[in-house]
């Protein structure tokens, strides 16, 4: 009896854990993700709709969205949605954005109501 309740917990941790898991590289500082690049993340307030960006082109440019790999696969709260130039993370349903303007390791420069750091 004592083996199936310690295989149970084990199952219960392991799944834990897989719905903590973030996209390769993602780390994060004081509450905050930060990019594979060192650079801050960010979402976009106009993304209202959930899995869908409404940045593109020059907005894209200067907020480029953390792209996902063609074979990246959803992971609890992190999923990948398609947009017209590829695959993005999102977490939580909020796509993901670096800011050209910031710097890897830097602190973020480019908060705002419409562009907030993206919190765990």
């Amino acid at each position: 009896m004592r083996i199936v309740a310690g295989l149970m917990a084990a199952g219960a941790l392991a799944l834990a854990g897989a719905a903590w898991a973030t996209p390769p590289g993602v780390t994060s500082k004081d509450g905050a993700w930060i990019a594979p690049d060192g650079k801050p993340l960010y979402t976009f307030a106009k993304d209202t709709m959930p899995g869908m960006s409404m940045c593109s082109g020059k907005c894209a440019a200067a907020w480029p969205p953390l792209a996902a790999a063609a074979d990246a696969k959803n992971d609890g709260d992190w999923t990948v949605i398609a947009r017209e130039d590829g695959k993005q993370w999102a977490y939580k349903g909020k796509p993901l954005y670096t800011f050209a303007r910031d710097s890897a390791g830097e602190p973020a420069t480019g908060v705002s109501a419409a562009w907030p750091l993206a919190k765990q």
